[in-house]
């Protein structure tokens, strides 16, 4: 145990300041190849990692695109391994509207801020921190584990998870389980502590609808306006009410919520326990339903002239075992002068929240908050899981976090003044810690 009194105190302040060090290089992703890439970031995190001991490998699919990958011997190498991974890119951030500069790192109000902090250079920093010195106390993990700091989440992962695993699936061979992001934080609901376990991921749809029309000049009468068309479309969309759909995850996450809030578990208290979640619902109440929202929009050249076609791109998201019902209902909601395409697709996932791997991540979170009870959830959004699950590796988000119960932590996903408190980072390191020794 000597070893965990030293990792309370070297690794917990080592990690404020790695988390700083990673949010000031600059790797926003935009989308395509303007941004500066992940290379700088993965040199340094490739450095770190050469330093206690390991072997990384830096990977570029392009120039700049760069991805570090290693693996760590465990104290059993003859069971499966477990793979640990996180990105390194960010999504843009405008400083005119941050308190901070978003690459500065700074760390006041006991918070670490700048674009990144959550989502995710944290995790990235905790499991760095813990794995170097987990090697420094010759403190094996319980198996043998791959980390992988990846590029390009934050725009599909072609250049990041997903090349990787097309590319190269023998890095990941015997690799059966993973954690990564969007999992393991706490939110508090009536007073009371719960940490939130991601077993499953909707599926997305990037979509392009185009409608086609007459071209022609705007001071004559336009029966065939493709401007008019994709209008009523998409509002059509945007307003459209979606049924909810129930997955095992988010029934046993809603029966959890609901025990916390002494209300009984039944469809006709799922809306009051979303209300009461406070603002961890913006991050759950879309697990209930497929959702399609209309967000980008492109027709004509000039004001007096008709368009011939008029475009919108439209953000689907189906909730796991729903997607043909998703597109058979998105297509009701065309107009006949609408056609549309996917321009980006990424499959659902959902695995159970059972077995030794949840049975590890449950007991590391109860030695350092035994107060706290435990839920798996659902998450809106995608993350690199999709990409892993294809090798057929069971995926969970775990980068645990215990949060003030005042923090709008669901706010700080691509948000304004993304910051992570330095004690949250401490609790992470600890669990993550224990987490190693019985995974």
């Amino acid at each position: 145990m000597a070893g965990n009194a030293e990792l309370s105190t070297s690794a917990a302040d080592e990690v404020v300041a790695l988390t700083s060090d990673l949010i000031r290089i600059d790797t926003t992703n935009s989308g395509d190849d303007r941004g500066p890439g992940e290379r700088a970031a993965a040199e340094h995190v490739a450095s770190l990692l050469a330093g206690a001991g390991l072997e990384p490998v830096i990977l570029e699919p392009r120039p700049g695109r760069a991805s570090v990958i290693t693996r760590v011997a465990g104290a059993d190498p003859s069971r499966p391994a477990l793979l640990i991974h996180g990105h390194l890119d960010v999504v843009p951030a405008d400083p005119g509207d941050w308190r901070v500069h978003p690459l500065s790192g700074e760390v006041s109000g006991g918070c670490v801020w700048g674009r990144g902090a959550v989502d995710m250079k944290n995790m990235d920093a905790m499991v760095i921190t813990v794995i170097r010195q987990r090697l420094r106390e010759e403190r094996p993990p319980a198996r043998d584990v791959v980390l992988a700091f990846v590029a390009d989440e934050e725009a599909g992962s072609d250049l990041g998870a997903r090349w990787l695993v097309d590319a190269h699936p023998e890095l990941f061979d015997g690799v059966t389980e993973a954690i990564g992001e969007v999992g393991g934080f706490s939110t508090t609901v009536a007073g009371q502590r719960l940490y939130l376990i991601q077993t499953a991921e909707k599926g997305l749809a990037w979509l392009r609808l185009t409608a086609r029309g007459t071209a022609g000049h705007g001071s004559m009468i336009h029966r065939d306006n493709a401007v008019t068309a994709l209008a009523g479309t998409v509002a059509r969309i945007g307003g459209h009410k979606w049924r909810a759909l129930l997955t095992p995850t988010v029934r046993a996450f809603l029966t959890e919520v609901c025990d916390v809030l002494g209300i009984e578990a039944v469809p006709e208290n799922w809306d009051e326990a979303m209300r009461r979640l406070g603002p961890t619902a913006k991050m759950t109440a879309a697990t209930l339903t497929n959702t399609a929202n209309p967000t980008m929009l492109t027709a004509g050249y000039k004001v007096n002239v008709v368009p011939q076609t008029a475009v919108a791109h439209v953000d689907g998201r189906f909730v796991p075992g729903h997607e043909e019902e998703f597109f058979a209902e998105l297509d009701e909601l065309l107009g006949p002068a609408v056609s549309r395409e996917t321009e980006h697709y990424e499959p659902a996932v959902e695995t159970t929240f059972d077995g030794d791997l949840c049975a590890a991540m449950s007991a590391a979170l109860l030695a350092h908050d035994p107060a706290a009870r435990i839920a798996p959830y659902c998450v809106s959004a995608a993350t690199d899981a999709k990409s892993f699950s294809c090798l057929g590796i069971r995926c969970f988000g775990f980068a645990p976090l215990r949060l003030p119960a005042g923090l709008d932590f669901a706010s700080m996903f691509h948000g304004v003044d993304e910051r992570v408190p330095v004690e949250s980072l401490r609790f992470g390191v600890r669990v993550l810690d224990q987490f190693l020794s019985c995974c």
